[in-house]
C-alpha cells in the first residue's frame, strides 16, 4: 500500500511541474512546485505508511508501550567509585569508568566523547575538585540536564598535601590544589564513600532501596575486615616509615595507621619533579636504616624508584593507589580489595613484618 501511494504522489507531482512550465511566471511556479512536493512527501509519510505501532508480526493488536530504562546509567571518574558503584548497584545499574584503562588519573582531561557519555548518565560520581578540577566547569550544565552530580569528598575531612618535613619546598605548588584527594586509600574513608554512593542511588531509585542497602552493608563489612587486618599486620612490623620513590598517594592511610613516609616528591602533580636533595636524603636513609624496599606507584614510569633501588639495593615494590587500573586488570575483574590486600603483602616486606 505504501509503494502505491508513493507512485501516485510521484506522478501527481510530475503533473504539477508540467503545468508550472506552461505558465508564464516560471520562478513563482517553481516555488509553488517545491512547496507542493514537500507537502506531498509529508502526506505520504503520515498518511500512507502502515500502522506498524499497532501490529505485531502476527498481526495481533497490541497496546502502545512506553519504553523505560530498566537500569540506572552511572559514570564515574576513578576506579574506587567505579568498583563500589557496581558492587552496590548490582543488577540495577550500568557503570562506566570515564578514564580509559591504563590512563594515569592526575593528567586526565575529558574529551568531547566523554562529555556525550556524561550527558547520557543518570548519576555522575567524581572524587572531588582537588582531583578533578575540570568537573567544576561542567557540573551546573549536567545538573541542568537532570543528571545527579555527586562530589564524593563532601563528607570527608580532607587533609592538606603540605609536607611539613620539607617546608623549604612548599613553593612547589601542587596542581591539584592544597588538599590531598586520595582519601579512598584509607578503608575507613572508603566507607564514607560507600555511604555517599548509596544515598545517591536510593534518592534516584527508591524502589530498590533494600537491595542497595544490603549490598552496601556487605561492602562496609569487607572494608571493616580490611581495616582490622591492616592494624594486625602493622602491629608486627619493625618499621613504621614507608619509603616511596613516587608521588605518595597514601597520606590518609599513613595518618589512620600511625605511619610516616618519605618521598622525593613535594606533591601529587604528575608533572612535578623530585629534587636532587630529596633523592640524596632518601638514599642516605635507606643505607643508614637498612630498609629492604622502595615503593613505587601504578601506571607511572618508576624512574626515581629504579635509581634509588640501584643505588641502595632496596627491592622495588608496588603500592597501588587504585586511581585507575590496567586493561588486563579491569577485564579480569580485579577489585579494590584485591589491590589493597596486595599492598598489604608488599608492606609486610617493606616494613619488615615479623609474625
Amino acid at each position: 500500500m505504501q509503494i502505491v501511494c508513493i507512485c501516485v504522489l510521484f506522478l501527481f507531482t510530475l503533473g504539477i511541474l508540467r503545468l508550472n512550465d506552461i505558465g508564464g511566471n516560471k520562478m513563482k511556479s517553481r516555488k509553488l512546485s517545491i512547496i507542493l512536493i514537500f507537502m506531498l512527501v509529508v502526506s505520504s509519510m503520515f498518511g500512507c505508511a502502515p500502522e506498524k505501532n499497532n501490529l505485531t508480526e502476527n498481526s495481533e493488536p497490541v497496546e502502545n508501550v512506553v519504553v523505560e530504562k530498566d537500569k540506572l546509567e552511572i559514570v564515574t571518574t576513578l576506579f574506587p567509585q567505579y568498583y563500589f558503584s557496581k558492587a552496590i548497584g548490582g543488577e540495577f545499574v550500568n557503570v562506566d569508568l570515564l578514564l580509559p584503562p591504563g590512563t594515569e588519573a592526575h593528567s586526565f582531561e575529558p574529551t568531547p566523547k566523554d562529555m556525550v557519555e556524561l550527558l547520557n548518565a543518570d548519576v555522575f560520581f567524581f572524587t572531588g575538585k582537588d582531583m578533578e578540577p575540570w568537573v567544576i566547569n561542567i557540573a551546573s550544565n549536567l545538573e541542568d540536564e537532570d543528571i545527579k552530580v555527586v562530589d564524593l569528598s563532601e563528607n570527608i575531612v580532607l587533609i592538606p598535601t603540605t609536607d611539613h618535613e620539607h617546608e623549604e619546598d612548599e613553593h612547589e605548588e601542587d596542581s591539584e590544589g592544597a588538599m590531598d584527594p586520595h582519601y579512598w586509600t584509607d578503608p575507613n574513608m572508603a566507607m564514607i564513600m560507600v555511604d555517599s554512593i548509596l544515598d545517591a542511588l536510593v534518592e534516584i531509585d527508591v524502589e530498590h532501596e533494600a537491595y542497595y542497602v544490603e549490598n552496601a552493608v556487605k561492602i562496609k563489612s569487607q572494608l571493616a575486615d580490611l581495616d582490622t587486618e591492616i592494624r594486625e599486620v602493622l602491629a608486627k612490623t619493625e618499621s613504621k616509615t614507608i619509603l616511596a620513590g613516587g608521588h605518595f598517594a597514601f597520606g590518609y592511610f599513613a595518618k589512620q595507621y600511625g605511619l610516616e613516609h618519605l618521598s622525593p616528591y613535594a606533591g601529587f602533580s604528575p608533572n612535578a619533579e623530585p629534587t636532587p636533595q630529596r633523592i640524596t636524603e632518601l638514599i642516605k636513609t635507606i643505607n643508614e636504616t637498612g630498609a629492604k624496599a622502595i615503593f613505587y606507584e601504578e601506571l607511572v614510569d618508576p624512574k626515581v624508584a629504579k635509581l634509588i633501588s640501584e643505588e641502595t639495593g632496596a627491592q622495588m615494590l608496588l603500592l597501588h593507589g587504585t586511581h585507575n587500573v590496567s586493561k588486563e586488570d579491569l577485564e579480569s575483574g580485579k577489585t579494590y580489595f584485591d589491590f589493597m590486600y596486595e599492598n598489604l603483602e608488599n608492606l609486610k616486606v617493606g616494613l619488615n613484618y615479623n609474625d
